[in-house]
């Protein structure tokens, strides 16, 4: 790993080369080309600098309000704000541009014949919009670091069709469905897809209907996360497609209280006090997590429960090891689903169901 070399910052000076290094990190991998830092200017757009950014480049936003939405399409661009005082916000008035038209806040878009590549997110936030904070569609190598993604109508932070994405010490706060949302798509049925060693880590979830929502993926880590607080902590979803939903891990997470309630919709109960939820999955390790006093008298309520998925898929071959569930209701570990092969081992736990399994 070298320096990222900077060899312009347009309308910047030292502090906020300095400032701009901090937030991207100083140690990253050397582009084909020096970077620019171009430094959105008073009276400009971010758009309008994102724009302008070729493949390396840094798009520094100081400290402001930013209203209107913000689409990246360019390979290897860096988006960099000045920490949370740096808040991307809706416009007035309707905005231009696919992103803005589907009310997200910052999208990273790229298409099926060219998913975009090395794009990375830096200490911003993005809150108020109609659907996700941060949404991006096929992608590969996004990072997202350090971004505050609130009180938005759908997810925090959204990835679908995408590869080797990291999201790494980032805040989902009361957004209305999921904190961190990774799927391979919610527009069709299909398999699940291979996220080639996508990471979630460090991430702080709470006040969201769910805190993390894996959705018909393999190959992943979801890992170190402090989930508080939602109506459900984490879930591992899959259906009947082929190749099945799991072959990732879940682990070293602190997943304690997720007791807000939250109502019923076309595609879920009543949700409250569910902690970790393995549903229409097959070889997921849920290893050393630390789930606690997550209440509910909800069919997904417990520390952590195998599930029976929606569409009938028994989740089978999973390990359940070395976590520590406790205080959670009405079980620590539940096993409601009729899959096979699935094994629970090592756990310190007070109550299951069916009794045994601690």
């Amino acid at each position: 790993m070298r320096l990222r070399k900077l060899t312009h910052l347009r309308g910047a000076c030292g502090p906020v080369a300095l400032a701009v290094l901090a937030a991207v990190g100083a140690a990253a991998p050397a582009p084909a080309r020096a970077s620019t830092v171009l430094v959105v200017r008073p009276g400009e757009t971010v758009q309008q600098t994102v724009d302008r950014a070729a493949p390396g480049d840094i798009v520094f936003v100081p400290a402001g309000v930013y209203r209107g939405s913000v689409d990246i399409r360019t390979d290897g661009v860096t988006l960099v704000g000045s920490g949370p005082a740096t808040r991307f916000v809706p416009a007035a008035a309707a905005g231009t541009g696919a992103c803005a038209a589907a009310g997200h806040g910052v999208c990273v878009t790229g298409t099926p014949g060219h998913p975009l590549a090395g794009v990375r997110l830096r200490s911003f936030s993005v809150s108020g919009f109609t659907k996700d904070g941060v949404m991006a569609t096929w992608t590969d190598g996004l990072s997202v670091r350090g971004v505050v993604s609130r009180g938005n109508g759908e997810h925090g932070i959204r990835q679908d069709r995408s590869v080797r994405g990291v999201f790494r010490d980032n805040t989902a706060a009361d957004n209305a469905e999921t904190g961190i949302f990774l799927a391979n798509t919610v527009t069709e049925e299909g398999g699940a897809t291979d996220a080639e060693g996508a990471v979630v880590s460090g991430n702080r979830l709470s006040g969201n209907r769910v805190g993390i929502t894996v959705r018909r993926l393999q190959d992943l880590v979801v890992e170190r996360n402090a989930v508080i607080g939602n109506c459900a902590g984490i879930f591992v979803v899959g259906d009947e497609g082929i190749p099945r939903a799991g072959k990732l891990a879940v682990r070293s997470n602190r997943v304690w209280e997720n007791n807000r309630y939250c109502p019923s919709t076309a595609r879920l109960p009543v949700m409250q006090g569910a902690g970790i939820v393995l549903t229409g999955v097959e070889e997921v390790r849920v290893v050393g997590n630390d789930v606690r006093d997550n209440r509910g008298a909800s069919p997904l309520s417990g520390g952590i429960v195998l599930f029976p998925s929606f569409v009938g898929v028994a989740s089978s071959r999973n390990t359940i090891g070395g976590n520590t569930a406790t205080g959670n209701q009405p079980a620590d570990l539940a096993d409601r689903d009729k899959g096979t092969d699935n094994v629970f081992d090592d756990n310190r736990c007070e109550v299951s169901q069916p009794a045994g399994r601690c």
